[in-house]
């Protein structure tokens, strides 16, 4: 029997995050694929090319690394585009705190912070935004930000874990969640409610087709959906956009 889901809500996520950091690292390296599929949604952040009269000294394009936890996502970010300047968010700061322990080069710096406080930050050459809009209490409201974050013409990839238009996709999640995650996630850190609110909020988030129309509702052109490989096929996906360019 399935024991009752977890009360955490996405207003409190930050705070759980807090309490799981020590283990997060830990847990996320046994996820066959993990550290691989952010690597691949940072390559798919196709990044407008450099103009030709650009100057060999023209300031480094400028991204957005939204969610970025313990640093995983910055790590790929910091991969796909190692000349890039990345500015990495997360509104926990227990996660920031192992993610700033780890060795970065200068060009990379960490803010704690959540999306609704960033509008000042802008413009960005591009946003990762991993597992994060799902968790974004309106959800809505938080593509709109990250598009005005974005300069004209810049993209976004939204890694995100979607299964609602797959029965497969759901039954397969449900299965891993309840033998292996939530376990595991119990074993490591005493309590089971983060990792029962991952199951149940995958559960409940939009569906491919249901996110792609609000990246769109956003602004967002040029919005395509690509899936991962291994296990997380038709469960974990890139959905990528584009801030439009009026020029």
């Amino acid at each position: 029997m399935i024991a009752p889901v977890s009360r955490i809500e996405p207003v409190g996520v930050p705070r759980a995050f807090d309490d799981h950091a020590p283990s997060y690292d830990s847990l996320v390296g046994r996820n066959p694929g993990y550290h691989e599929h952010l690597r691949l949604s940072a390559e798919r952040l196709r990044l407008r090319p450099s103009t030709p009269s650009a100057s060999p000294t023209a300031a480094p394009r400028r991204l957005l690394d939204l969610g970025c936890g313990t640093g995983a996502s910055t790590a790929a970010l910091l991969a796909a585009h190692p000349d890039a300047e990345i500015t990495a968010v997360d509104g926990s700061a227990e996660m920031l705190a192992v993610a700033r322990s780890k060795e970065w080069p200068p060009s990379v710096r960490f803010v704690h912070s959540r999306l609704e406080e960033l509008a000042e930050q802008g413009p960005f050459d591009g946003i990762l935004a991993a597992y994060l809009v799902r968790n974004l209490a309106d959800r809505d409201a938080g593509l709109k930000v990250m598009h005005d974050l974005l300069a004209p013409g810049a993209p976004l990839a939204v890694h995100e874990y979607s299964v609602a238009d797959s029965a497969r996709a759901r039954a397969t999640w449900t299965a891993v969640s309840w033998a292996i995650i939530i376990p595991m996630g119990k074993r490591a850190t005493g309590s089971a409610d983060l990792y029962r609110y991952l199951w149940r909020s995958v559960l409940s988030f939009d569906g491919a087709t249901a996110l792609a129309d609000r990246m769109r509702a956003a602004g967002f052109a040029d919005v395509s959906v690509e899936p991962m490989t291994g296990w997380q096929r038709g469960i974990v996906h890139t959905f990528l956009g584009r801030r439009v360019d009026p020029g």
